[in-house]
């Protein structure tokens, strides 16, 4: 299906509680700062989650810098109409982890979006009311900088569905802070539960032993994030170090290109890509932070329980 296809659809959208019944938690991913990594944070999540045996869906919304395919490993994909509205593109033959992102929608993956408002509203209501994700324990919604359109978009629509909350992601230093708490009073100005801050670039790290973090490089700084949770009385998630070989694990994410073999939405390669993947981030230096955060995360759900 094609940007356009979809833009202009004419379909009856579904009740976006209707969709989402089917969906046991709905997770934003918020920072009022751009640059902070919380594309990555998500895409870690997401991974991570998937260790931990749940099934998964990621929202990309950030509809002018949509990077969650590239990140992924699914580049290249394309989204199929069917009777019960859009499937998602999934990474494994089992659907553990699904994704929904414009990035499927464009022509190329360099092609941008340049659209105003009521056009960027309309794309996301059509996301949440029109994509069929099945059975998921987590849906994750990643976002884009800031507190416009999209993040009031797709908490209007959400409202009567009421998310389990955000997670805000922000770097050490002092200008980053300052953006993500006027993130934090967008979540209280809007009635939206804060599960906790990630402290992502907190340091550079290069060596890990038995996966227990040594000497550490604090390049920005560190513990913002920290004092920041301890300031609002909110929960902190964890510290994340910068780590060369997370760039090298994404960079070399396997992608797929858009021919007649992926019509199925599955890897190139079969199940075996997904699950390199899988194994490769599990040897991943911050895979072992990631697992920690997801333990802290789930038991902040709502009710505790998956």
């Amino acid at each position: 299906m094609s940007l356009n296809e979809g833009i202009h659809s004419q379909k009856q959208h579904m009740d976006v509680g209707q969709r989402l019944r089917t969906i046991k938690h709905v997770v934003l991913i918020l920072s009022g700062k751009g640059g902070v990594g919380k594309s990555s944070v998500t895409a870690q999540l997401a991974l991570s989650l998937v260790q931990a045996n749940f099934k998964v869906g990621v929202l990309d919304i950030d509809l002018c810098g949509p990077s969650i395919p590239r990140m992924l490993g699914l580049d290249g994909k394309k989204i199929h109409q069917a009777s019960a509205g859009w499937v998602p593109v999934f990474a494994d033959e089992e659907q553990r982890l699904a994704c929904m992102s414009i990035g499927f929608l464009l022509p190329d993956k360099n092609s941008s979006v340049v659209w105003r408002g009521p056009k960027k509203n309309a794309m996301i209501k059509q996301f949440l009311t029109d994509v069929y994700w099945g059975e998921l324990d987590f849906l994750l919604i990643d976002t884009p900088p800031g507190t416009s359109d999209e993040h009031l978009s797709v908490l209007e629509y959400l409202q009567e569905w009421s998310p389990d909350g955000a997670v805000l992601v922000t770097t050490p230093q002092g200008v980053s802070l300052s953006d993500v708490r006027k993130e934090y009073n967008f979540c209280m100005k809007v009635g939206l539960n804060v599960l906790g801050i990630i402290e992502n670039m907190s340091g550079f790290q290069s060596n890990f032993v038995a996966s227990i973090l040594q000497e550490c490089t604090n390049v920005f700084s560190t513990g913002g994030g920290e004092a920041m949770a301890k300031e609002f009385n909110i929960n902190f998630l964890g510290k994340v170090p910068i780590d060369p070989s997370l760039t090298l694990f994404l960079d070399q994410a396997p992608q797929s290109g858009s021919s007649e073999k992926d019509s199925n939405n599955k890897s190139p390669d079969g199940q075996g890509s997904f699950e390199d993947m899988i194994r490769r981030y599990q040897e991943c230096k911050l895979s072992s932070i990631f697992s920690d955060i997801i333990g802290k995360l789930t038991s902040s759900t709502s009710n505790g329980s998956v």
